[in-house]
């Protein structure tokens, strides 16, 4: 039976074997947890895409939708029809039921034929105008493009730009689109940013269970020795009383003793840090939703390849002109079996074309009550509760560029329905777009608390104070550098010793001389 004293000297073991090479790993996320406030990984945001995308002119388009389903041998289970511009002429782009794209020239009902590089780097001078560009090849997967979202578009054209700022563009070889981007700034800080926060020199493609494993299995070493070092702190204080020296730290060796100070001063938050960056990996899915999920082809009861708007796309780009929109891009939309057009501008601004008593008619949202009954079809289970929302909340809420979730388009108002299954889902709908724009359970929200909380401090207002929000995250960042920092050099000279102790049957003396006894149980202790 293990007792007290055992115990104790277990976590004072685990905490200095795993923290030889944990401390190392935790100044290296510190720092490039840091420059992620600031720079984000490389993506391409919807404004950024739609920004570069010609005002579609109904002179000058288009064939009709028809003509373009025509071209594939399933129109009925076409799952997304978008009228869009590539290399500045306008295309239909049509998701078939497999999944793969089908590109069609909208003047004249053709197929585009398959993309090559000349076609890549068209679309690339198109996206940056002036621009010269020269296709460096194909790349399935770099450590630019591990995003899953790329999967559909691989391999990809990367084309580097002769611009000021030294731009890599990535073109998808399925729709010629370009579908990221990435600047030598951002490249360069991402080295020292989200590159080395995630590991991915270990990642091989958008899913590696392999590098996923070892991610969870590091941040759980980390969470160990950062949490049994936060206890050994707490054991060797003197909270009443002091050791022989006149301090209350048992430790003399200036690293010892700030690497104990500096841990009880900021290792709660280096504890919370480590351990919520585990979360973020969901291991063994426990964030997973644990029962229902909405149903989206239950909400659109029906697909755009079967189910579409009487209007031609000549005449909506008119009757949106008309509305002074000046539009970019049209999707075909089934919601609740109503068809109908979700139309973007430049800047990402949308306009819907919705079916009345006499034709099509331009409006900026779903009626809440229309929302309300499509949204009845989400779930078996009944609504119990439904309201507009007017404000960001703990789980609905905007990021900035810089985040992981800078992509998610979160606008307001929203129309939040409360489900009631087993797990009390809730489910966002964004009236501008009638897209299902956030659905949680019990499950992923108490992952949202577990990791987005505890990691980044992404409540509401703390968001909208980002000065101070960042200023406070970087001086916790710099006390919790100082644990790892000291800890790095401790165990520098803890595994100098031990090897040459185990290795080359060598005694080495102190450097500081004679020790006394309170400042040897100290280093027994660290």
């Amino acid at each position: 039976m293990m007792t007290a004293a055992h115990a104790r000297r277990l976590v004072y073991l685990i905490h200095r074997w795993t923290g030889v090479g944990a401390c190392v790993l935790m100044a290296l996320w510190l720092v490039s947890g840091t420059v992620m406030l600031f720079v984000g990984y490389p993506r391409l945001l919807p404004h950024e895409r739609l920004q570069p995308l010609p005002v579609l002119q109904p002179a000058a388009c288009c064939v009709a939708v028809e003509a373009a389903l025509s071209h594939s041998r399933a129109p009925s289970e076409v799952r997304a029809i978008t009228l869009t511009s590539v290399a500045g002429q306008p295309r239909y782009r049509l998701t078939e039921g497999a999944g793969g794209f089908l590109m069609v020239d909208a003047t004249t009902g053709r197929r585009v034929p398959a993309v090559d590089a000349a076609a890549a780097a068209d679309s690339a001078r198109a996206f940056l105008p002036g621009a010269a560009a020269r296709v460096e090849g194909l790349v399935v997967d770099d450590r630019w493009t591990h995003s899953g979202a790329l999967d559909a578009h691989r391999p990809l054209f990367r084309v580097q730009m002769q611009d000021a700022d030294g731009t890599v563009l990535y073109v998808s070889s399925a729709t010629g689109e370009v579908v990221m981007d990435a600047s030598a700034v951002q490249r360069g800080w991402n080295y020292v940013g989200a590159w080395l926060h995630w590991l991915y020199m270990f990642r091989d493609g958008s899913r590696d269970p392999v590098w996923s494993w070892l991610v969870i299995a590091l941040s759980a070493v980390g969470t160990v020795s950062a949490l049994t070092g936060a206890v050994a702190g707490i054991w060797r204080w003197r909270f009443s009383g002091r050791y022989r020296s006149g301090a209350r730290t048992p430790y003399r060796e200036w690293r010892m003793r700030w690497h104990h100070i500096a841990g009880l001063t900021f290792g709660g938050v280096l504890v919370t840090w480590i351990f919520s960056g585990l979360m973020s990996m969901n291991p063994f899915g426990m964030f997973d939703p644990a029962g229902e999920r909405p149903d989206a082809g239950a909400y659109r009861q029906g697909l755009p390849g079967a189910l579409r708007p009487d209007i031609t796309a000549r005449d909506a780009l008119a009757q949106l002109r008309e509305a002074h929109f000046p539009a970019s891009e049209i999707e075909w939309r089934v919601m609740a079996g109503e068809p109908y057009l979700l139309a973007r501008d430049a800047t990402g601004e949308t306009r819907l074309l919705l079916a009345q008593a006499h034709g099509y008619a331009v409006r900026e949202r779903w009626p809440d009550e229309r929302l309300v009954g499509a949204g009845t079809h989400l779930m078996t289970s009944g609504i119990r509760a439904a309201r507009p929302q007017y404000a960001y909340d703990a789980y609905y809420y905007a990021r900035n560029e810089a985040s992981m979730y800078a992509g998610a388009e979160r606008r307001l108002p929203v129309l939040k329905l409360e489900f009631d299954d087993a797990g009390r889902t809730s489910v966002w709908l964004d009236p501008h777009t009638g897209d299902v724009a956030l659905s949680l359970d019990r499950s992923q929200r108490t992952g949202r608390w577990l990791f987005n909380f505890l990691h980044s401090w992404d409540l509401p207002p703390m968001l909208r104070q980002a000065t101070a929000r960042d200023a406070v995250l970087i001086a916790l960042s710099l006390g919790a550098l100082a644990i790892a920092a000291t800890g790095t050099l401790i165990g520098w000279r803890r595994l100098k010793t031990f090897c040459c102790h185990r290795f080359r049957n060598m005694r080495r003396r102190p450097v500081a001389g004679h020790m006394d006894m309170a400042e040897r149980a100290g280093e027994e202790a660290g």
